[in-house]
């Protein structure tokens, strides 16, 4: 009897243990802080970050930042001025030299995305190439574990010497990923967590809308962006190092060996007023001074030029009204530019980027003795037959090879593109020449599109 007793008093306070364990709060985990960033740099290929890198290591330690860079591509289509490999032999090479480079900069945390290295000038080829979707969906899922308040990004736009569609591609996804991030609805399988048993597909992220968006351009055009964003001196010092942030930045660049062989060698070379006037004067391709951020768009206000990280505290994980600008609405028969211009002045416009980001006049610049593609998209009422001629103004030299005549348009469309072919003259040309493209119905004027060219030796193939 006693035995009984006592198992029962055991079981009573078995019981009782349970009871009081199932009432004791359980901790829910949150996310990763390892992984916390407050800038995201978003780039093309393996020495892109350098754009940044001087504002990135004032922000790193004048304002302890943290900071992590993707790259869309590993740089398998750049050339090799070190070694002999190519492909993706090269990618193995140039992504070693980007892990490099951000290490010295104080970076750790690097990722790399799915694309293809595409040297060419049209960003659609670039996303058709890269998988647009897989590497968007990718991005976000990136931006969502490293919740980020300021994404960094190329403008997405074509502009005389900013010549590589990767550039403009990754600034569109970026600025997807800016807009998605925040959203449930895109990628919902990435907020998902675990269901009735572990489930490696499902990610169980957080939604998350990054604070502030900027850009950065390779345009031959110094003083295109004047006054589109906040300025910062190259030469500041860097508290720790007393060194300017120019000259740790050229550090870090220099671990790109294979894409800068001869500067790599001519600075060892050079003393330090050499290598000031080199890297940082008036003539330098590399660190202007100051250097500008092209302010893309702010979620918590404030204006172009203040502070990057003015008005950024706290943080809401909820999606925000993006500002979408309205597509201007026309009838009848018009003409403009299609391809990559049209596209990225609509993705300008569906995004809420500012409207001074793009060229006044859309351009390019082409090598000489090539052809020049120029798709024209004549938006008209469908259900109607229309014919519609097509003219070209050129400068002499140039030749008109398809494009210019009449064209009947399908009238079960509201909108047709027509490709002009141009096959631009044999030698380069100084400064910056003006093709002008017309329609007419019926003798009357329709409408022109203009577009700025320069014809060069070396601008990579449309």
């Amino acid at each position: 009897m006693r035995a009984v007793k006592l198992g029962f008093c055991i079981f009573i306070m078995m019981a009782i243990g349970a009871a009081l364990m199932a009432q004791k709060p359980h901790n829910v985990p949150g996310a990763d802080e390892r992984y916390k960033v407050d800038i995201l740099v978003v780039v093309a290929h393996p020495d892109d970050e350098i754009y940044f890198s001087a504002y990135i290591l004032r922000a790193m330690q004048e304002e302890h930042k943290r900071v992590a860079v993707i790259y869309a591509t590993r740089g398998d289509s750049g050339g090799n001025g070190e070694g002999r490999e190519r492909g993706p032999a090269l990618a193995d090479a140039r992504e070693t030299e980007a892990r490099d480079a951000c290490a010295r900069l104080g970076i750790t945390k690097v990722w790399f995305l799915n694309a293809v290295d595409t040297a060419q000038q049209n960003p659609l080829v670039s996303l058709a190439r890269w998988g647009h979707g897989e590497n968007l969906e990718r991005l976000v899922a990136l931006v969502r574990l490293t919740r980020p308040e300021i994404l960094l990004t190329h403008l997405p736009a074509v502009t005389i010497g900013e010549d590589h569609g990767d550039h403009s591609a990754a600034g569109v996804l970026a600025t997807e990923a800016f807009d998605l991030a925040a959203n449930p609805l895109a990628f919902p399988e990435q907020l998902s967590g675990e269901m009735h048993e572990y489930e490696a597909a499902l990610s169980n992220l957080r939604p998350w809308q990054p604070s502030k968006l900027y850009f950065t351009s390779d345009s031959s055009d110094r003083h295109r962006f004047d006054g589109s964003g906040p300025r910062y001196s190259v030469w500041g010092l860097s508290p720790a190092e007393k060194k300017p942030y120019w000259r740790l930045a050229l550090e870090s660049a220099l671990m790109h060996r294979t894409q800068f062989p001869s500067e790599v060698k001519a600075a060892l070379l050079m003393n330090d007023a050499e290598m000031e006037k080199f890297f940082t004067g008036p003539a330098s391709e590399w660190w202007p001074e100051p250097l500008t951020l092209i302010f893309g768009k702010s979620v918590v206000g404030g204006s172009a030029s203040e502070d990057v990280f003015a008005h950024v505290n706290g943080r809401s994980e909820l999606a925000q009204d993006n500002h979408a600008n309205p597509q201007p609405q026309s009838s009848g028969v018009h003409i403009e530019l299609g391809g990559p211009w049209g596209f990225l002045a609509q993705f300008g416009r569906a995004h809420g980027l500012p409207d001074g980001l793009m060229p006044q006049s859309p351009e390019i610049a082409v090598k000489s003795g090539t052809r020049l593609v120029i798709p024209l998209v004549v938006k008209h009422d469908p259900g109607t037959n229309v014919t519609i001629h097509l003219a070209v103004s050129a400068p002499e030299g140039w030749i008109v090879k398809n494009g210019e005549s009449d064209f009947p348009l399908p009238a079960a469309e509201a909108e047709t593109t027509i490709a002009l072919e141009l096959e631009t003259p044999a030698q380069p040309r100084p400064g910056i020449e003006e093709l002008v493209l017309r329609g007419e119905i019926e003798g009357k004027p329709l409408g022109e599109v203009k577009m700025r060219i320069q014809v060069n030796s070396g601008a990579l193939p449309q």
